[in-house]
């Protein structure tokens, strides 16, 4: 996983074409074909070359990769990369898209799994360690764009953090009998939480050797302390619960 671990916060990295390690196995979505010149149906191609975008965004960030580099890491040509997404903000696009869909399509998971609240609060966080934890490095995508100024980009944040809220806030209003506003605020504040600490434990216990937390282990922690706070508040579960 040494490839998540360039964070878009920091300084932006270089990234010529070819400082990589020449050695590392690529991804099988990414895995270059045999032959350069053979021509793969149109689905099979883009899904491809995301996966090869995909690598490069995360390892470089959005400027500091470039089309040759994502081209190069797919092993076609710059014009077949142009077939498919006419620019380097539109295959960012698509990669951000596919990144929340995944996110969004988790947490409604989390929230139909169960009808018990305090289950749903725990696969809820589940659900943002996974997404946190996945190899492709979406998340990065996701949580820590370069490119939050670019408005497209900032509507998609926008529009997951919206939709992930929403469908929080709905379970805390059933369990607390709080008004909608107060739900989405606390919403947020739980969903913040859920994704700090899930890149925190992700720096710290997975990329890092000297500590060891397991995905469900942070996860049921985290869960802990999110519904110890919703369940101080009145209606459905005394503080014992």
């Amino acid at each position: 996983m040494a490839h998540l671990r360039i964070a878009y916060g920091a300084a932006t990295p270089i990234c010529p074409r070819y400082d990589r390690d020449m050695t590392a196995e690529p991804s099988a979505a990414a895995r270059p074909d045999p032959a350069r010149g053979i021509r793969l149906p149109r689905e099979e191609r883009r899904t491809q070359l995301m996966a090869a975008a995909r690598e490069v965004f995360v390892e470089c960030g959005y400027h500091a990769a470039a089309m040759d580099d994502i081209a190069d890491r797919a092993s076609v040509s710059k014009p077949v990369l142009y077939q498919h997404f006419p620019s380097k903000l539109d295959l960012y696009l698509a990669l951000l898209e596919e990144g929340i869909e995944t996110l969004i399509n988790s947490v409604h998971h989390a929230r139909e799994s169960t009808h018990d609240n305090k289950k749903r609060v725990h696969a809820t966080m589940t659900a943002y360690f996974a997404f946190v934890a996945e190899p492709a490095g979406a998340s990065r995508l996701v949580f820590e764009s370069d490119l939050t100024r670019e408005p497209a980009v900032a509507e998609k944040v926008l529009q997951v953090d919206q939709a992930c809220s929403q469908m929080v806030s709905a379970v805390i209003v059933e369990d607390t009998g709080l008004s909608s506003a107060q739900a989405e605020l606390l919403a947020s504040g739980l969903l913040g939480l859920a994704e700090a600490a899930a890149r925190r434990w992700l720096r710290d216990c997975v990329e890092s050797p000297d500590t060891s937390i397991s995905l469900e282990e942070a996860a049921d922690l985290v869960g802990s302390l999110a519904w110890r706070g919703i369940r101080s508040f009145p209606l459905s579960h005394p503080p014992s619960a």
